[in-house]
């Protein structure tokens, strides 16, 4: 449920959203263009057969028109196909670096939240140890030997603090 409210989630199902919402009607309309040619190409293919005797030149000038369309045709497809691969492979990387980005994201919250986990644990530990020698001292301890402890700690100060 965390991976939900990261904004690189929402980003990329914005994304993913958008690129489903433009493919359909690209799609729609590539496919739209190539079938008009086609059908463009198969009637004048229909046209030059049915007139084929009484014009033998006009045959010759829609067969090259119909060699130049399925060299533009073959031309788009292999460009189509060099730009899909050049787009999955982009996406690829971008993919490769997201996820990169992310796990070095998550080692650091690990290393983060071990940190703090042995901070915790120390600053635990202190006040144990504060407490039991606290308490050490509370049971063991009578005035005259307080006394004396404070004492013993005020004549060494001037030699620690120098």
């Amino acid at each position: 449920m965390a991976q939900l409210q990261t904004p690189e989630f929402w980003v990329a199902a914005g994304f993913l959203l958008l690129i489903a919402i433009l493919a359909k009607p690209a799609w729609k309309a590539i496919t739209t263009s190539l079938d008009d040619r086609a059908d463009k190409i198969k009637a004048s293919l229909d046209e030059a057969a049915s007139l084929r005797e009484e014009v033998q030149h006009l045959l010759a000038d829609y067969q090259r028109k119909q060699r130049e369309a399925t060299r533009e045709v073959d031309e788009m497809l292999a460009n189509a196909q060099a730009e899909a691969e050049r787009t999955a492979q982009e996406a690829a990387e971008a993919l490769e670096e997201s996820l990169k980005r992310r796990e070095q994201l998550a080692m650091d919250k690990i290393s983060q939240a071990e940190a703090d986990a042995m901070q915790a644990v120390r600053n635990t530990a202190i006040d144990v140890a504060v407490a039991a020698t606290q308490r050490i001292l509370n049971e063991k301890l009578d005035d005259a030997a307080a006394a004396q402890l404070i004492d013993n700690a005020i004549a060494e100060l001037p030699g620690k603090l120098h």
